[in-house]
């Protein structure tokens, strides 16, 4: 595959201005979860322009469509998210800076849509050379519950697919390279919302008040020191849970009668997701019942852990070091951060690996979901032509293999 390589390489490289083109008008024009309308209808139009066939209104604003080689094999999918997050953004000196104010795609889905437009025209123009078919996914509400994946999969975009692919910026690493893991990769998630109802009063009169302060401070405390001893004697499974949002509407000298928490809980098994639930719900009846209050907990379900397929991600790793060189191929580590992505790879294999978006040298090191984030737009040809490599690639190896 030397010959098609170097002529997807050749292809991305004649791309640089358009790609660049098309995510500054994505990062200009960001929409919120479930609301892209403009961006779904901005990607038919480039997909129009290349004669590319889709279709849209999947779960509200999804785009899906399928590219087929010359020869019958299996499908292949590539997918990009297209949402974006409620921040308002930094970079004043940028001529694309959002034109919604307080709207930002500090996630990168610009790059990801942008990436996996270029990775079509690319594989469209040299579809004669594909042992397959290429079905591309455009995908809405990545950041917001119960995510997109899991409507588009209600909604049969993965309906006779062998595996799944999706790409997502990294800005810790350098633009020109990519990251890769096989098996556990990124975390389940799930909210926590802990209420306790006691008898609020005077704070100088404790005898005629149950301050709900005193047990949800304990479930708090017995929560997080429970799993932190099972995460020492059980260090296979990564696990962590987290409070960051406390509220008493009481004052110095006030007891209310209720307390709230929130928090998050993640995870990397879904057998031990579901026994970890029980054990949060034990510990609250247990403390109602110590403290003579009422202690609720209610679990809002996120994404499942993400997964990545050995064999598949074994062969876009290949493919990815065969197309930047060994040494811009990096082994990523575990994240406990959570990826709607994981809907797929709970249902076929699947590859979601890293692209490098960073630049130190040009200042351009924020994370994502901040306000200042950026990327080194080298990192689009890269990412697109790495992409339609990787999706000829994997087919290459599957049909082989069948």
């Amino acid at each position: 595959m030397i010959g098609l390589q170097q002529a997807i390489k050749n292809r991305a490289e004649e791309l640089k201005a358009a790609l660049s083109d098309i995510r500054h008008h994505l990062h200009k024009n960001p929409e919120l979860s479930f609301k892209e309308f403009n961006t779904s209808e901005y990607i038919c139009s480039v997909l129009r322009a290349h004669g590319i066939s889709y279709r849209n209104g999947i779960a509200g604003t999804g785009v899906i469509g399928e590219i087929k080689g010359s020869v019958d094999g299996p499908i292949v999918a590539l997918r990009a998210d297209m949402d974006a997050l409620p921040i308002l953004e930094n970079n004043q000196d940028k001529n694309y800076r959002s034109l919604n104010e307080g709207v930002m795609h500090a996630c990168g889905h610009d790059v990801h849509m942008t990436c996996l437009l270029g990775a079509l025209i690319i594989l469209n123009e040299m579809k004669n050379q594909l042992k397959g078919t290429i079905r591309f996914i455009f995908q809405p509400g990545e950041e917001l519950l119960p995510g997109g994946a899991s409507l588009m999969i209600r909604e049969g975009v993965l309906e006779g697919v062998s595996c799944i692919i999706g790409q997502h910026v990294q800005p810790s690493m350098e633009s020109g390279t990519a990251g890769f893991r096989e098996g556990m990769y990124m975390a389940s998630t799930d909210e926590l919302r802990v209420k306790v109802t006691g008898h609020g009063g005077h704070a100088a009169m404790p005898s005629d008040y149950n301050n709900p302060l005193i047990p949800l401070s304990r479930y708090i405390l017995e929560a997080t020191e429970m799993f932190m001893n099972r995460q020492a004697s059980h260090g296979d499974i990564p696990t962590v849970i987290a409070f960051g949002k406390l509220e008493a509407a009481g004052a110095t000298n006030v007891i209310p009668d209720v307390a709230q928490a929130e928090g998050t809980f993640r995870t990397m098994n879904e057998t031990w997701r579901e026994q970890a639930h029980q054990m949060l719900q034990k510990l609250a009846e247990r403390i109602s019942h110590e403290t003579n209050t009422s202690c609720e907990i209610e679990i809002s379900r996120g994404y499942p852990f993400l997964v990545n397929d050995p064999g598949i991600t074994s062969a876009a790793r290949d493919a990815a070091e065969s197309y930047l060189g060994s040494s811009h191929v990096a082994e990523l580590a575990l994240r406990m951060t959570a990826e709607d992505f994981a809907w797929y790879t709970q249902k076929i294999p699947g590859c979601f690996y890293r692209l490098g978006t960073g630049n130190k040298e040009k200042g351009i090191i924020a994370g994502v979901h901040t306000p200042d984030f950026d990327v080194d737009e080298r990192s689009l040809h890269t990412g697109a032509g790495m992409m339609a490599y990787i999706g000829c690639s994997v087919l290459s190896s599957i049909s082989t293999k069948n």
